[in-house]
């Protein structure tokens, strides 16, 4: 049967692609075999992205040597912002969150830091950034964003007053 390399417990694009169970997550969790064949997919997808994995223990992440030209297809082609919320989503589903937050973080440092993506920006603030289970996580990513999102007063992902406040 139809399988996804990213499987997620909702309905995707693909019909025939049924979506996971929490029982499977588990089996798919306990298998040390299978995460790293994930991890695997996880670094290839990363490379067609024009990123690298630093650090398969934190889930850094750096820009790989093509990442120019890997950047004018993310750029190009917004169907790649969908499969990216699907990969943040799944590694949330797989135990994988602080690879989460580094992925999301890489996304707003190249949209809004040294704006590189410009056509990733909205869905790295209304889509990636939404899928870091950690409350905390989250509300320092906000924060960062709001930090560097121009203009300020444009910024709509979280209160100003709270991020005024941010520590």
């Amino acid at each position: 049967f139809p399988f996804r390399l990213f499987p997620l417990r909702e309905h995707g694009m693909n019909w025939r692609a049924k979506p996971l169970t929490c029982q499977e997550i588990q089996a798919f969790r306990k298998s040390k075999e299978v995460m790293q064949r994930f991890i695997r997919a996880y670094q290839l997808m990363l490379r067609f992205y024009g990123i690298l994995l630093v650090n398969e223990e934190t889930g850094e992440l750096k820009r790989a040597e093509n990442w120019a030209e890997r950047f004018q297809n993310l750029n190009r082609f917004s169907h790649n912002n969908l499969r990216i919320t699907r990969i943040l989503k799944c590694l949330g589903e797989m135990g994988y969150e602080h690879y989460q937050v580094h992925l999301v973080k890489f996304f707003l440092t190249e949209t809004l830091v040294k704006e590189t993506l410009p056509n990733v920006k909205r869905s790295a603030l209304d889509y990636f950034l939404f899928t870091i289970r950690s409350k905390w996580k989250r509300r320092e990513l906000v924060h960062y964003a709001w930090q560097h999102f121009k203009p300020r007063g444009s910024f709509v992902w979280g209160p100003h007053d709270k991020l005024l406040k941010y520590r």
